[in-house]
């Protein structure tokens, strides 16, 4: 029997609801990518002399190493416990909760211990989420799948963005704090009534592997360490919106066009890709994406307008549309059903990793080098991942002859 177009991409029910949810989460959180930055710069930090710049990036990798490192633990638990949904629910709802908090907090510490407690949040979701996904799709299909979820994450990282700056230019922070929680409430709700836990055999429980065996497995390890790079190369602008303001003469809803531009393009791109990927292979299609992310990534330092910095970001976007679907499906090849949130949770907590340490080598760098010293280290490092792929990863699928 004939497959129709949406098996043939991966679509299911249960792709769809944990997409769903995933698009609220992305949507409501992209907001403090505008709103925190400006929040730091606002706010009096006596006890840090440091440049606004720095206090942005440290700010975000408070959140992005504390949701990192937890992931593992989360992921090896849900395996442990052989439930996925709970986990997905814990951390929504802290995630909503804390983002209330910042509209009463009075300095840069309160904040900093607010975005740790979000990035535990953070961290409790991804591999459960990421490991539904693996249960509920098949090999030949993944990349699509992977594919639709990525691009309802992205769709509300694209309009995030755009409606956190114009809040904040129009009714300022409280405001804007109290809609992003409140968003994140949304996603919690839709996981609760809508998501279902697969059955799982429970004598597979006494099969788990031991917490650090999948920390063993060398492809994961270049997963990981190519996914800190992606992640990277994306999130550095993040830490200096001031200076591209500043140097742009632009606003925060410039600064949030241009941010979401990555988005939008990954929008469009991100299901045919990820559907490529299952068609030619993983790997050809992530060493693509890593080649074209190196120079747009580089180019990033050198723009003088905010229409070529959305240009250079959309560019930046079609390079990592072409990585992070198939990269999870590649993740999701590898790993075995019981298992899969600690093996999952490898690359996951990588791709947080890259999220905090780019803005920290952003801000680190421009703060006391140069402005465009971290976009052209960044692109080197994007040519050293697709190296990485072409080397030490296998392929998972046999390319198709037509489709």
């Amino acid at each position: 029997m004939k497959e129709s177009f949406a098996q043939k991409i991966g679509m299911n029910r249960e792709v769809m609801v944990l997409s769903a949810a995933r698009f609220v989460d992305g949507f409501s959180n992209s907001m403090l990518i505008v709103l925190l930055p400006l929040y730091v710069a606002a706010l009096p930090s006596p006890s840090l002399n440091l440049p606004t710049e720095t206090l942005v990036g440290i700010l975000i990798a408070a959140f992005g190493i504390v949701g990192s490192l937890s992931q593992p633990f989360a992921g090896y638990a849900s395996d442990r416990l052989a439930r996925r949904k709970i986990f997905i629910m814990a951390g929504l709802f802290l995630l909503g909760i804390s983002t209330f908090v910042f509209a009463f907090a009075q300095d840069f510490i309160q904040l900093v211990i607010i975005r740790i407690i979000q990035g535990f949040g953070f961290a409790i979701t991804i591999p459960a989420t990421l490991s539904l996904m693996s249960d509920y799709t098949v090999k030949k299909s993944r990349g699509g799948a992977m594919g639709i979820y990525t691009t309802m994450r992205m769709m509300g990282f694209a309009i995030g963005p755009l409606l956190g700056g114009f809040l904040q230019v129009t009714y300022g922070f409280t405001v804007s704090f109290f809609t992003v929680g409140t968003l994140s409430l949304v996603g919690f709700a839709i996981v609760w009534w809508l998501v279902k836990d697969p059955e799982i055999d429970p004598d597979k429980d006494a099969e788990l592997p031991k917490f650090t065996d999948a920390f063993k497995d060398k492809e994961f390890i270049i997963l990981a360490i190519v996914s800190v790079i992606m992640a990277s190369a994306i999130s550095m602008m993040v830490a200096l919106e001031n200076q591209f303001n500043s140097r742009l003469a632009q606003t925060a809803i410039g600064f949030g066009a241009a941010f979401s531009a990555l988005t939008i393009s990954r929008v469009f791109l991100q299901i045919p890709l990820g559907r490529a990927a299952d068609i030619w292979g993983r790997k050809v299609v992530i060493i693509i994406g890593f080649i074209l992310l190196a120079p747009t990534t580089a180019l990033l330092g050198y723009v003088q307008s905010t229409a070529q910095l959305v240009i250079v970001r959309l560019l930046q976007g079609v390079g990592m549309a072409g990585i992070s679907a198939p990269i999870f499906a590649l993740a999701a090849d590898k790993s075995n059903t019981g298992r899969s949130g600690t093996q999952m949770s490898i690359v996951t907590m990588s791709f947080g990793l890259g999220i905090a340490l780019g803005p920290v080598l952003a801000g680190f760098l421009a703060g006391f080098w140069t402005f465009e010293s971290p976009f052209l280290i960044g692109g080197v490092l994007c040519l050293l991942a697709a190296w990485l792929m072409g080397q030490f990863v296998t392929e998972t699928v046999q390319r198709e002859n037509s489709d």
